[in-house]
């Protein structure tokens, strides 16, 4: 129910990671993490979304267990949620797991909460929001038959991560984040799926959606 061996993020240090969560029993509670990708747009995992769920997105989330004062709670609306039309809840292997949110107002966008830069790796289920630097693996190996196989992994997703380190329950809809060659951090993938097996199963990365694969797809929601 969290990052495989992960540690307590620095406060503040992943301003456009947000907590997606669903109302239940008059409380909200964490389901997902995600990521803004403007002042008024949050992109996550459709695997994360029910229709049948009211939902608020956390920005400024960084200890569940307190209020620290940064936390904005932003409200979404039903017909304001985009899940990719080629999703299928029954086969995560089948990739698209994308879902963008447009949230009832603009988060504002502080020191704390600065504009992410354009889409192009997290969340969790301890109170702190936990962080793990995971290698990426590449395709080639990531399909082979001993690893996730040709058919669980599609050329728009990301392997990350390995036995010792790996996302978990609560970290999917979160961002897989990647360092440029100028030092900004730029989102790379969203996370998907982990194996039954468990978080950290050898030669079961987790998952993660390529969101370069989609940017056709949120150019035109947006």
């Amino acid at each position: 129910s969290r990052v495989v061996n992960g540690q307590d993020a620095e406060p503040y240090s992943w301003p456009w990671q947000i907590s997606l969560q669903y109302e239940r029993d008059g409380t909200f509670r964490h389901t997902c993490g995600g990521t803004l990708i403007a002042a008024n747009w949050v992109m996550t995992a459709a695997h994360c979304i029910s229709k049948s769920r009211t939902y608020q997105v956390v920005v400024g989330e960084y200890d569940m267990s307190t209020g620290e004062g940064p936390e904005q709670r932003i409200p979404v609306n039903s017909d304001d949620i985009f899940v990719h039309p080629k999703w299928l809840s029954f086969c995560a292997a089948c990739g698209n797991d994308i879902a963008l949110l447009k949230l009832q107002r603009p988060a504002a966008l502080s020191a704390e909460t600065p504009r992410c830069s354009d889409p192009t790796a997290g969340g969790s289920l301890p109170d702190r929001l936990q962080q793990a630097e995971l290698p990426v693996v590449d395709y080639e190996h990531c399909s082979q038959p001993d690893w996730w196989g040709a058919l669980a992994i599609r050329h728009t997703m990301i392997c990350a991560g390995g036995a010792e380190k790996a996302g978990c329950n609560g970290d999917s809809g979160g961002p897989l984040n990647c360092q440029a060659e100028d030092g900004t951090w730029e989102v790379h993938g969203i996370a998907s799926f982990v194996s039954a097996l468990g978080c950290n199963a050898p030669k079961k990365p987790t998952v993660f959606t390529r969101v370069s694969a989609f940017e056709d797809w949120i150019a035109e929601v947006r």
